[in-house]
């Protein structure tokens, strides 16, 4: 006999061994009432076992198969996360490159507009430089001939100072004489002048 016909003929015989009492005045003793509980409970949850294991493998089954399912979105998910990871971290990169171009080509732009500003300030100074040289040449051109008129005029003054005091109506008579007969011989002279 297997060891399922024993335990299923078992379960059907105790029973009746149960009811079987030798304890007086019909009173059952304690080890079998203890023993009729334990064989009320195999058969309940026996029973309970017997109908229930083919829905509850199912649920246990689809449950399992839900983990599973969750498990495989999950990697799914995992593996996608990874991969948009991957591409952010690209695109970072390139941003990253993308960033120093620009910066190296901000220097660059910023280096030619100092370049062409301080060129610009160099012409700027020549061109201040020539002018303030050509004013200096002016004042001086101006200065100059404020000092030859004066000198002139000193100079002038002077001289007519010196001929008034050295030159006497007499002198002064015989100046004129000689300056009318050098014009009157220069008109006197035919040909050409």
């Amino acid at each position: 006999m297997t060891p399922r016909k024993a335990a299923a003929a078992v379960l059907l015989v105790l029973p009746l061994l149960l009811f079987m009492s030798t304890a007086e005045g019909g009173k059952p003793s304690a080890t079998m009432d203890f023993l009729g509980k334990t064989v009320n409970f195999l058969i309940l949850f026996g029973g309970l076992g017997f109908l229930l294991r083919k829905p509850l493998a199912a649920m246990l089954a689809k449950r399992s198969a839900d983990i599973q399912d969750t498990i495989r979105l999950a990697d799914a998910a995992k593996t996608d996360a990874e991969r948009k990871h991957g591409e952010s971290e690209g695109r970072l990169s390139i941003l990253e490159d993308e960033v120093r171009r620009m910066m190296a080509t901000a220097e660059d732009v910023a280096q030619q507009e100092r370049d062409r500003i301080a060129q610009l300030a160099a012409e700027e100074a020549q061109r201040v430089r020539r002018f303030a040289e050509q004013e200096i040449d002016e004042q001086l051109r101006t200065a100059r001939q404020g000092l030859r008129a004066y000198v002139a005029e000193a100079s002038t003054s002077i001289a007519r100072e010196r001929i008034r005091k050295r030159l006497t109506p007499a002198d002064q008579a015989a100046i004129i004489e000689r300056s009318i007969d050098r014009i009157s011989s220069l008109h006197e002279k035919p040909g050409p002048r």
